[in-house]
């Protein structure tokens, strides 16, 4: 590990929900450090963050925001991470390149469930954290009572840090507990040294005894100490929240108002002195530590119009120069990212966060050295999420469908969670992901950067169809055009197989009646058909036998067989009593357990069986409730259980079987289609 003398670069990462005042964090602590003179505003579109037009039209972060600063003699970089959840692929890459985390939550105890995803990512990956809670300026709760609520959806031990100092209703200072002095806020400049108000002596002196009587849980000395009623010296005190925090131990606790400037010079100093050094993390995520050579993780993809491909990397251990062969490719521009803007720099060191030019073969997840990328390494990654939402599209201009896949390519090498695909059965091509916003925002990045519109409907439903009875068909081909003709005449019994079993075709000719070199072209035909059936879907479980016939010596033909094959199945398929079918999923639903009747009720409403729950594995006070859906009300889902859910609710699926459809949903099904082919 680097001494202090020779500080390495460190990275924080900011993360929350959606609305808890991440990309306002950013421009606070940014303006702080000197880094920018100016606060900029979400609303007014004028933040450093967020520049691209995708998050200026929602005032919402759409991707990472990066920025870099230096504070007291140490340079820092900071990712502003989308809040939605369903843009977390990219806060779940972003967390693998830092070094500690800062939680950011507003002071609403209501809000405190919509945290529960953030803690579980951060814990399953040991990612030291803070939390920040901001908006103190609007907060009316007591603290007590936030942190109350905030324990119940964190596993760690939420550690406070300071206890606020009121006049009447307004936070305008704090305290700090570990030393004990007293500061008052001031509007977007350092808070100023003033003596601990008389009515705050009591509650920070319980809240310090709380602090310490935390720490002892992972101390004997200081848990002696406390037992022997001995105090704690400050620096005893503050190396052990820094250890504790290192560990994923504890989450210390920080209060302000990012919009006012509160409490941001207490966190700048916070994450320097408690984060831990780029050699710690590496250890963690797993970077070999073999050598003084370059060692770094590429934690993001971006494809610019301009610069072309840019490669977002964390470095671990030496360094790295523009111009620099890395394996067989070159760092062709070496750049700092602030904000939107792109600053060449001619080298990096230890720690920085940095974006490499146009090295085509770098992907996200990749380590990187001097003998170049390393895809397999065995470094700590997040696993890509399974999608939940999806739309069909085609592009506007049918021109553009080389360019819609080429530029499809590049968003999914960016963002892995988006995938594509084509659907065999309703021909459509998929962009699937994790939610309306999801897509949409695709769909806009294809128009401002790729400059291609596409045309994005609900997809349909993989129905099909199947028959209850069978029959038998005699059809008969024959066609004279003059010189030779067209002739095949076959008998078939069609017959109805178990669900599953898809299609079966069987030979009982006897005596030669259809001769042998015909006989597969029958079958190709008959399988031509079930394509689509008498209902108009493809059909499946179906058994063919060809068990008479007859053909001419001069006029029968493959062609003939395989046009009589298909004429038999079109003629034979009606008389069989053909049935919709309809795709049904097993579907694991997991929800917070004071949503789970609300869950019930909306699996009813989508003519869902419940097969049952149980406690979410891993997940304290959630519920994993299976169900059988069908495929028609799978679609929207999502939107309807992060609704009920405060945004928290997700599932898994998998198909289970098809399931016969009748009555009057199946006869506006196949009307659909009917006036779909008019």
């Amino acid at each position: 590990m680097m001494s202090r003398s020779e500080p390495a670069a460190r990275c924080a990462a900011l993360v929350g929900p959606y609305t808890s005042g991440k990309t306002t964090l950013l421009e606070a602590l940014l303006l702080q450090t000197g880094a920018i003179h100016r606060k900029g505003s979400v609303v007014e579109g004028s933040s450093l963050g967020d520049s691209v037009p995708e998050a200026r039209a929602r005032q919402m972060s759409t991707e990472p925001n990066f920025a870099h600063c230096d504070y007291l003699g140490e340079t820092w970089s900071f990712i502003d991470c989308p809040g939605s959840i369903e843009l977390a692929q990219d806060t779940h890459s972003a967390l693998m390149g830092v070094d500690v985390a800062v939680v950011v939550a507003s002071p609403e105890p209501e809000r405190s469930l919509t945290l529960a995803p953030i803690f579980k990512f951060l814990d399953d990956y040991q990612i030291p954290h803070i939390l920040f809670v901001n908006k103190m300026d609007k907060a009316s709760v007591r603290v007590r009572d936030l942190l109350e609520s905030l324990q119940s959806v964190s596993d760690r031990p939420l550690v406070l840090r300071q206890v606020p100092i009121r006049d009447g209703e307004e936070v305008t200072g704090f305290v700090d507990l570990v030393s004990e002095r007293a500061w008052r806020y001031n509007l977007d400049k350092q808070s100023d040294l003033i003596e601990m108000p008389e009515q705050v002596k009591g509650r920070e002196a319980e809240a310090r005894q709380e602090l310490l009587e935390s720490l002892a849980d992972f101390d004997d000395g200081l848990l002696e100490q406390l037992l022997e009623d001995k105090v704690p010296a400050s620096e005893e005190i503050y190396a052990q929240i820094g250890k504790d925090l290192a560990g994923d131990l504890i989450v210390p606790v920080l209060f302000g108002s990012a919009e006012q400037g509160h409490g941001i010079t207490r966190l700048l100093k916070t994450l320097r002195h408690d984060t831990p050094e780029p050699a710690v993390t590496a250890a963690r995520l797993g970077v070999p530590d073999d050598g003084a050579g370059l060692a770094a993780t590429v934690i993001r993809t971006y494809h610019q119009p301009h610069t072309g491909k840019m490669s977002i990397a964390r470095i671990w251990r030496g360094g790295v120069k523009d111009g620099d062969s890395l394996g067989d490719e070159r760092v062709s521009g070496l750049y700092r990212l602030m904000g939107g803007e792109n600053q060449k720099i001619d080298s990096a060191g230890v720690g920085e966060l940095v974006a490499l030019g146009r090295m085509d073969s770098l992907r996200s997840g990749d380590l990187l050295t001097e003998s170049g990328r390393s895809e397999d390494a065995g470094l700590l990654w997040p696993e890509t999420p399974k999608p939940v939402f999806g739309l069909a599209i085609r592009p506007h201009n049918r021109q553009d469908e080389v360019k819609l896949t080429a530029s499809l390519g590049k968003l999914i090498e960016e963002d892995p969670s988006l995938v594509l695909e084509h659907n065999d059965d309703t021909n459509e091509l998929l962009l699937r992901g994790q939610g309306d916003i999801h897509l949409k925002l695709a769909v806009d990045r294809l128009k401002n950067r790729y400059n291609v519109e596409v045309d994005a409907a609900r997809p349909q439903t993989a129905y099909k169809e199947t028959i209850r009875r069978g029959t038998k068909q005699h059809s008969r081909f024959k066609r004279q055009t003059g010189g030779h003709g067209q002739f095949g005449d076959v008998q078939v019994e069609i017959s109805p197989l178990p669900r599953g079993k898809g299609f079966e075709f069987v030979d009982k000719v006897v005596g030669g009646a259809v001769p042998r070199q015909y006989i597969g072209a029958v079958e190709n035909g008959a399988k031509e058909y079930l394509s689509r059936g008498p209902l108009g879907f493809p059909v499946v479980d179906v058994s063919v036998t060809l068990f008479d016939g007859q053909h001419h010596s001069v006029d029968s033909s493959d062609q003939a067989f395989k046009t009589v094959g298909r004429l038999a199945m079109a003629e034979g398929m009606p008389n069989c009593d053909p049935v919709l079918l309809e795709p049904i999923y097993e579907v694991t639903i997991s929800v917070p357990n004071e949503f789970t009747n609300k869950v019930h009720s909306l699996v009813s409403g989508r003519r869902g069986q419940i097969l049952g729950f149980e406690m979410q594995p891993g997940w304290k006070g959630w519920d994993a409730l299976k169900c059988h859906l069908p495929e028609a009300e799978l679609q929207d889902l999502i939107i309807e259980l992060r609704s009920l859910t405060v945004g928290v609710g997700s599932f898994d699926w998998r198909f289970d079987h098809l399931q016969e459809l009748t009555g009057k949903l199946a006869d506006q099904v196949i009307a659909q289609r009917s006036d779909g082919d008019a």
